[in-house]
């Protein structure tokens, strides 16, 4: 593929971009509702300051969730090709676990998963 492909390539997609966003402004149904602006809460009616700091523990605990979770499913492609890999496959997916298991100790030394 050569530089002018991808050239063309590019701005055919900056030219369909700006297209789809320009058509939008030009039909699309506008006004302003100062009720949209209001900030929402599953439909209870927010009582003082809207912007409450929370915890930092509460992040820490959602992303250790998010990292092994991303991480487990990594293992199901493994799962599908290991009976045709065999051995290698195997070395490695004990080799990922154990690297799993280590952030999981590191995360627990620091208190990530303690709950408030």
């Amino acid at each position: 593929m050569g530089i002018t492909s991808l050239l063309i390539l590019f701005i055919s997609g900056l030219g369909f971009a700006a297209l789809a966003i320009s058509l939008n402004k030009v039909l699309s149904y506008s006004r302003y509702n100062p009720v949209k602006a209001e900030p929402y809460e599953c439909g209870v009616q927010t009582q003082g300051s809207t912007w409450v700091q929370f915890n930092v523990g509460y992040y820490l605990f959602s992303l250790v969730f998010l990292i092994f979770d991303v991480e487990i499913v990594f293992m199901y492609p493994w799962a599908v090709v290991f009976k045709q890999v065999g051995l290698t496959a195997l070395i490695e997916i004990i080799l990922f676990i154990f690297i799993l298991f280590l952030g999981l100790l590191y995360a627990y030394k620091k208190k990530a998963l303690s709950w408030m």
